[in-house]
C-alpha cells in the first residue's frame, strides 16, 4: 500500500472504532408521492438494440408531492435470465453528469450471465441532459480565451471573480424557483422514486466518482430499501465540497507529475528529457508561453489546464497529452495542442448543462465561504503546494461564494444498517482521492473495500481489470463480497501504464476509454 493509503489505515482505525459508538439508525425515510408508473418504449441505437427509454415526472420540491412536476428522463436495458434480481440503477458522477449511456455500457460490460439478470437502468437526474427543465445557465461561460487561472495581479483576479459572480447571477436571475430543490438530497428523492416506479421493494445501485456520494446519501436516508450498493472511486463524505475540492488539488498535482515521470520514461518518443522534474519545468514553461500567445487563438493557459486535466483522470489519454506536449515545445507546432484541447478538454460549450447543475448542486448541499479573503488565503496555500490544478479547480466553484440560494446541511453518513456493501478505490485516484474510500469503508457498518493497489485512474471497474470485475460480478450474482482481517478486504493490482502511439496518432481507443467517455469530470 503506498504512503498515503497506509497513513489512512491509522486514520481509518480511529474513524471505525467510532462508527459503533454514534448512533448508526437513519432517519425515517421522507414522504414519497405516489408511485407512478414507468411507460418504456425502445429507442435502441446500433451499439445498443436493447436499449428502452422512458420518462417519469417526480415533484420539484418532494415535501410539496402535488406541486410543480419535472420530469426525469430514464433508460433501460431489460433483463432476459428467468433469474430477475429487480432494478440495478446506475450513474457516472459530475455532478451533472448524463447518465442514460452507462445503462447500456453497463449492461454489455458485465458477464452476459450477470446482465441478464438485472433491469439496468440509466437516468439523467434532475437538471441534466434530456430531463426537463435543462439548465443552462450561462451559454458560452467557458468559451476560450478565458482569463489565466492563477491571480497574479490585481487584474487577472478582478476578471475571474467577475466570471464567477455572473455566473451566479445569471443562475438566479433564469432558474430562481428551481435552484432550491437543485441538490444531491432531492436527487437522491427522485432515485426512490425510481424504484417505487419500478414495483420493487429495494434498490440495487452501482455509481461512479459523484454518483458514490448519491448512492451513500440513499443508503443513509434509505437504509431499508437498500438491496445491493456498488461505489467506485468515490468521494469523501465529510469534506463535501470545499474541502474535498481542495484535497483534489494535492491529488491531481501528484497524478500530473506521474504523467510527467512515464514521459521521462519514453524520451525516445517524446525527447522532452529523462528527469521528471525538468519536463515539469518545461511543462509550466509551456504554460507561461500561451498565457501570453494562445496555440491557435484558443489554448490559452487556463485552456491549457483544462486539457491536461483528464489525464489525472486516465492514463489512456497520456499518450496523446505528451504528443501535443512535444510537438508544442520540440517542434514550434499548435495544432497538435489546439486538437487536444478539442478532443479531451474537461469544459466546453458541450459542458454548459453540466456545469450548470455541478455549480447548482455543490453550493446547495453544503456550505462554502462567502468571504472571498477566505477562498484567497486557503487557495494560495494550495497552490504552493500544488500548483496544477489548484486555482483553475477554485475559479471552478468559485460561483459558491456568490450562490443566491442558501446551502443545506451536510448529511451524516454513518449507518449500520445496511447489508453487504462494495466499494472499490484506486490507490492514487486523483479526482476521489484514497481518503474518501477508506472513510466510506468506515462509515458504512459493514461494508467491503477492494484496492487497486498503485491505480491512478478514476473509475476502475469495467474497464479492463480481471481482478476487480471478478469481485463485483460476485456481488452481482449472489451478494457476496471478500472479508479481509485489516482496513482493506481485498487488493487488486494495477494494469500497466499506456504505451506510446509510434506512428499511429489515432483516437483513443485503450482500455477503459468508453466508460471514461461517459464518467463525469470533477466529481
Amino acid at each position: 500500500m503506498n504512503t498515503r493509503a497506509a497513513l489512512l489505515c491509522a486514520a481509518v482505525a480511529v474513524v471505525a472504532g467510532t462508527v459503533t459508538a454514534v448512533p448508526a439508525g437513519a432517519s425515517p425515510p421522507p414522504a414519497a408521492a405516489p408511485a407512478a408508473k414507468l411507460t418504456w418504449k425502445k429507442c435502441a441505437t446500433t451499439d445498443q438494440p436493447a436499449l428502452q427509454c422512458a420518462s417519469l415526472k417526480v415533484p420539484l420540491d418532494h415535501d410539496d408531492p402535488g406541486g410543480r412536476q419535472i420530469t426525469l428522463a430514464l433508460s433501460r436495458v431489460p433483463h432476459t435470465a428467468t433469474t430477475y434480481q429487480g432494478p440495478l440503477l446506475v450513474n457516472p458522477g459530475g455532478p451533472g453528469g448524463s447518465g442514460l449511456s452507462l445503462a447500456g455500457f453497463v449492461a454489455s460490460a458485465l458477464p452476459k450471465a450477470v446482465a441478464a439478470q438485472y433491469d439496468v437502468i440509466g437516468f439523467d437526474p434532475r437538471g441534466v441532459g434530456r430531463s426537463t427543465p435543462a439548465l443552462d445557465c450561462r451559454p458560452g461561460h467557458f468559451k476560450s480565451v478565458r482569463p489565466d487561472s492563477v491571480p497574479d495581479t490585481e487584474a487577472v483576479e478582478r476578471a475571474n471573480l467577475d466570471r464567477a459572480r455572473s455566473f451566479a447571477a445569471s443562475c438566479a436571475r433564469k432558474y430562481a424557483r428551481v435552484l432550491p430543490y437543485i441538490d444531491t438530497v432531492s436527487s437522491v428523492r427522485d432515485m426512490d422514486a425510481i424504484r417505487a416506479a419500478t414495483g420493487a421493494p429495494k434498490l440495487n445501485y452501482f455509481g461512479y466518482s459523484y454518483g458514490t456520494y448519491l448512492g451513500a446519501v440513499y443508503a443513509k436516508l434509505y437504509p431499508q430499501r437498500v438491496r445491493r450498493l456498488v461505489l467506485d472511486s468515490i468521494v469523501d463524505p465529510t469534506g463535501v465540497w470545499y474541502d474535498d475540492n481542495l484535497t483534489q488539488d494535492l491529488a491531481f498535482n501528484d497524478r500530473h507529475r506521474a504523467l510527467m515521470a512515464w514521459i521521462a520514461r519514453h524520451d525516445g518518443t517524446y525527447r522532452l528529457g529523462t528527469d521528471p522534474e525538468r519536463i515539469e519545468a518545461r511543462w509550466y514553461a509551456m504554460r507561461a508561453a500561451l498565457a501570453k500567445k494562445p496555440a491557435g487563438g484558443k489554448v490559452g493557459a487556463s485552456e491549457l489546464e483544462d486539457t491536461f486535466m483528464p489525464g489525472a483522470y486516465y492514463n489512456g489519454y497520456w499518450p496523446y497529452l505528451a504528443a501535443a506536449f512535444a510537438a508544442y515545445v520540440n517542434d514550434h507546432k499548435t495544432a497538435p495542442l489546439v486538437a487536444a484541447y478539442g478532443n479531451f478538454a474537461a469544459v466546453d460549450a458541450a459542458g454548459d448543462n453540466s456545469y450548470s447543475v455541478y455549480t447548482s448542486v455543490q453550493c446547495r448541499d453544503a456550505s462554502w465561504p462567502r468571504d472571498w479573503d477566505d477562498w484567497r488565503s486557503d487557495n494560495w496555500a494550495m497552490y504552493a503546494k500544488a500548483p496544477f490544478m489548484t486555482w483553475n479547480n477554485a475559479w471552478y466553484n468559485a460561483s459558491c461564494a456568490f450562490w443566491p440560494t442558501r446551502s443545506k446541511n451536510r448529511v451524516n453518513i454513518i449507518n449500520g444498517q445496511l447489508p453487504p456493501v462494495l466499494l472499490f478505490q484506486a490507490t492514487n485516484d486523483a479526482a476521489t482521492p484514497y481518503e474518501g474510500g477508506a472513510m466510506v469503508h468506515a462509515l458504512l457498518h459493514g461494508s467491503s473495500l477492494v484496492v487497486e493497489q498503485g491505480g491512478g485512474n478514476h473509475g476502475i471497474t469495467l474497464s479492463g481489470s480481471t481482478c476487480l470485475d471478478k469481485h463485483l460480478a460476485k456481488y452481482l450474482t449472489d451478494g457476496t463480497v471478500p472479508r479481509g482481517t485489516g482496513s482493506v478486504d481485498a487488493v487488486c493490482d494495477a494494469l500497466p501504464d499506456p504505451k506510446p502511439l509510434g506512428g499511429k496518432a489515432a483516437s483513443a481507443t485503450a482500455h477503459g476509454s468508453t466508460l471514461h467517455g461517459l464518467l463525469g469530470f470533477r466529481g
